[in-house]
């Protein structure tokens, strides 16, 4: 299921602020060598988590799911002037990948990044986070959910990509595989969440937004 159209997609980029050179480069280096590279925020989330950010002004960001770099790069430039942001990635391979580009957009001193699994990761991180972005594997988005809830400040924002999952949400549950299941199971853990407000909201492949009421 492609939404919205290819035609749309192209329309919003063509009247939205570009990309700059470096996540250009980045964009192309990840189509071209890494593996999936659907995976990548691009333009046109990229634009909206950078302006989301920029309208928040955190202190502390949480991404949990690196990939290549992109959407860490792109929430960081909306930092608070001491800001930070911790990235966690479980791929070792993408290290000098992110390392390099996070060095080109000048954010060596604003992102930290760890290598290694982010269930065990996230406890050791001694950080009250203004947002959190869940980009990672989706059979434990609950999960990831879960653990960062209590360190999220009242006010907070939980973002989660991919929670449309291609359209494969509107499957009948019997016909939906592992992944589909836990997306569709995490959408329902958010809206019976009473302790937030959300609002789903289906740019690229969709994200929940979620703020913490308590």
């Amino acid at each position: 299921m492609e939404f919205p159209s290819e035609e749309i997609n192209n329309y919003s980029r063509q009247f939205s602020s570009p990309e700059p050179k470096f996540l250009e480069d980045l964009n192309r280096e990840t189509n071209a060598k890494i593996l999936m590279p659907r995976m990548l925020s691009g333009h046109l989330q990229g634009r909206a988590l950078s302006m989301l950010c920029h309208m928040i002004r955190p202190e502390r960001i949480l991404e949990i799911g690196t990939y290549t770099g992109y959407s860490a790069i792109c929430m960081a430039e909306g930092l608070s002037e001491n800001g930070i942001l911790h990235t966690i990635e479980v791929n070792d391979e993408l290290k000098s990948m992110i390392i390099k580009y996070v060095s080109d957009a000048g954010l060596t001193g604003k992102i930290k990044l760890h290598i290694g699994n982010a269930l065990d990761i996230i406890p050791e991180l001694n950080e009250v986070f203004d947002l959190v972005f869940i980009d990672a594997d989706k059979i434990n988005y609950s999960k990831y959910y879960s653990l960062v809830f209590p360190n999220v400040r009242s006010g907070g924002f939980i973002i989660a990509d991919n929670v449309l999952w291609s359209g494969k949400v509107l499957a009948m549950q019997k016909d939906m595989d592992k992944d589909t299941l836990a997306i569709h199971e995490f959408n329902r853990l958010i809206q019976n969440d009473e302790r937030v407000e959300n609002v789903l909201v289906p740019v690229r492949d969709g994200l929940m937004i979620a703020r913490k009421l308590t």
